[in-house]
């Protein structure tokens, strides 16, 4: 069966369904709660868990009477992690800026309306924000990196996106209002920089500049995070390796291109 007028197989889409609901859950979850939490009928539950546990998706813990993810998941994150891999010259650069800025640095690439973080230089003395590690890809209105892609799209892609993802307060800085963030975007694009203080988390603020492909597309951007008190005291060295790391970004991004099709040539 499909979903009525939207081009979506039903069955696919509750599976999916299945799978965040357990992969959300704090430990395994019993059929008849995905059933309650999910409305679905028990036996369709106990089909669409039959199913997944025969892909691998999940697993039935026979002695708890539950369900838990599955090997399958865990090969579908390395394959995701291995597809959004940042090429060499592009981890490099990220790594200079690491040093340069003396800020955990992360290259987040552009891919379907999503800014998915790639790659992260971080050392002891300055690690990353906690959750931006590989992969991560929420919360565009409350990151840098999130508010470049926001800036780049048009008004009606905009607001596509938002509705999609929502504009939850991460802290109580946050930007929530579209208005607020609708002129805090104006200000992105006239001075191609964004810059978050406190709005993903509490006392730490990041910065992003873009990275273009050869025709001046928006690719993916470079970013640094660190202690706010030290963005604000150091705000222009900062800018200057976030800037100059971006510009050697887009070589990178330029001449790996330009390689693939010279192998494909």
């Amino acid at each position: 069966m499909s979903g009525k007028g939207t081009g979506v197989l039903q069955s696919v889409e509750r599976a999916m369904r299945v799978l965040d609901l357990v992969a959300s859950a704090p430990g395994p979850v019993q059929a008849k709660q995905v059933a309650r939490e999910l409305g679905l009928t028990l036996p369709t539950t106990y089909h669409l868990l039959t199913t997944l546990v025969g892909g691998g998706y999940l697993v039935h813990l026979s002695d708890e009477r539950a369900y838990a993810l599955g090997h399958r998941v865990d090969d579908l994150a390395r394959g995701l992690h291995r597809q959004i891999e940042a090429p060499p010259e592009v981890q490099r650069v990220a790594s200079v800026v690491h040093r340069e800025a003396q800020a955990a640095a992360y290259y987040a690439a552009l891919r379907d309306a999503e800014m998915i973080v790639a790659y992260v230089a971080e050392c002891a003395l300055h690690p990353r924000i906690r959750t931006l590690a590989v992969g991560f890809h929420q919360a565009p209105h409350a990151t840098a990196f999130g508010k470049l892609m926001l800036a780049t799209l048009p008004a009606d892609d905009r607001e596509a996106v938002l509705d999609h993802t929502g504009t939850p307060a991460v802290t109580a800085a946050t930007v929530t209002d579209r208005g607020v963030l609708a002129r805090q975007l104006l200000q992105v694009r006239g001075t191609g920089l964004a810059v978050e203080v406190d709005e993903f988390q509490q006392g730490l603020s990041c910065m992003a500049a873009p990275v273009t492909d050869a025709a001046g597309r928006f690719v993916g951007a470079v970013a640094v995070s660190m202690p706010t008190a030290r963005l604000r005291s150091d705000r222009w060295s900062v800018e200057r390796a976030v800037r100059l790391g971006a510009v050697r970004a887009t070589r990178a991004v330029a001449l790996t291109t330009a390689a693939r099709r010279g192998r494909l040539s």
